[in-house]
């Protein structure tokens, strides 16, 4: 049991289960534009979001986990692999989209790393880390794929980017409410400004213009508005309960888990 437990640990902890959200909202690209696999996309995308991920955690894993020194090493070595991983893939992608691909790179870097003496990461400036993490998240699940098959950015691609945008960002809402005790006030999130309540309900709001983006797509497909009507009941029911005493499981791997459910519901639908 304590072997299986370790594993899981690393797999969370590791960032392997958030990169695999990552992975399944680049196949949902693949889907809706239809678009074949890519495998550069798809190692890019995924190895690198497990070390992106993990280099921005190691510091609190060093001073909050003091006794996980040798999973956390494990998780150093795993994420040593996804790096290189992902820079072989990276050769192998178009060079715009190389390009495009650095870019949302640089903001991930911004967001870790203060480049200038005596100022904060973009992590620490009060209330744009949710804004950073939904860029990251729906230019790499979305834009990287569309450019790298040479797709022109057009008004599907626009609302389908907005669409990202907002998913992500009300994930992340949950997320807070579950951190609220534990992060700092100074980082002003949404719930430590108007409370778990209004949080919930501005998330339960803003799932109706994600469920609406849907019908403003030049060509509506039926089944890809079931998918997502799935999708906003389960996040409705993730956000009504939530709270801050819920284990931090409950957002790390069942919240996390919502783009990988999403995938396989509106595949199933499709092949109805």
């Amino acid at each position: 049991m304590s072997v299986i437990k370790n594993l899981f640990w690393v797999y969370i902890y590791g960032s392997m289960h958030v990169a695999l959200s990552v992975l399944a909202l680049v196949l949902m690209t693949n889907h809706i534009f239809q678009l074949p696999f890519n495998w550069a996309i798809a190692v890019f995308a995924c190895c690198g979001t497990m070390f992106s991920y993990n280099f921005m955690k190691y510091d609190g894993l060093f001073r909050v986990k003091k006794t996980a020194g040798k999973k956390v090493r494990f998780v150093v070595f795993l994420s040593t692999l996804a790096l290189i991983a992902a820079g072989i893939s990276f050769l192998f992608l178009e060079r715009v989209t190389q390009i495009t691909a650095l870019a949302f790179f640089a903001l991930t870097a911004l967001y870790t790393v203060p480049f200038f003496p005596n100022t904060k990461n973009l992590r620490n400036w009060s209330g744009i880390k949710i804004y950073i993490v939904a860029l990251c998240w729906a230019g790499i699940t979305l834009v990287v794929p569309l450019i790298d098959a040479h797709i022109a950015l057009a008004s599907d691609v626009y609302l389908k980017f907005g669409q990202r945008f907002f998913l992500v960002i009300l994930l992340i809402l949950i997320f807070e409410i579950i951190d609220l005790k534990e992060d700092d006030p100074h980082l002003k999130t949404i719930p430590q400004q108007i409370g778990v309540r209004n949080t919930k309900i501005l998330i339960l709001c803003c799932l109706l213009p994600f469920f609406l983006l849907e019908f403003l797509r030049t060509t509506l497909d039926y089944r890809q508005i079931i998918g997502n009507l799935i999708m906003v009941v389960t996040v409705s029911l993730f956000t009504i309960f939530a709270n801050p005493k819920r284990s931090k499981y409950y957002t790390l791997f069942w919240v996390e888990s919502i783009p990988v459910f999403w995938l396989g519901v509106v595949v199933l639908v499709s092949s109805l």
